[in-house]
């Protein structure tokens, strides 16, 4: 495994092995105890910065995707 020298590719790839390892909530939830330096962080705020725009099949779907079982379509 190569070395990641860009701060923002880091951060996006730690984040992905949290949501894989703890569940969305549960990563944010320790983001956000290790990031408590940040004065008003909030759960709500960081889930609509970091969540991206999509319909509820949409999410339905890759939650799908991720978890193993078919998407009943």
């Amino acid at each position: 495994m190569s070395m990641i020298s860009n701060p923002a590719e880091l951060r996006r790839r730690a984040l992905e092995v949290l949501v894989r390892e703890l569940g969305f909530v549960d990563a944010m939830r320790f983001m956000l105890q290790i990031d408590s330096g940040r004065s008003g962080a909030d759960y709500a705020t960081e889930r609509e910065k970091i969540l991206p725009e999509m319909t509820d099949e949409e999410f339905l779907k890759e939650a799908a995707k991720h978890s193993g079982r078919p998407t009943g379509s």
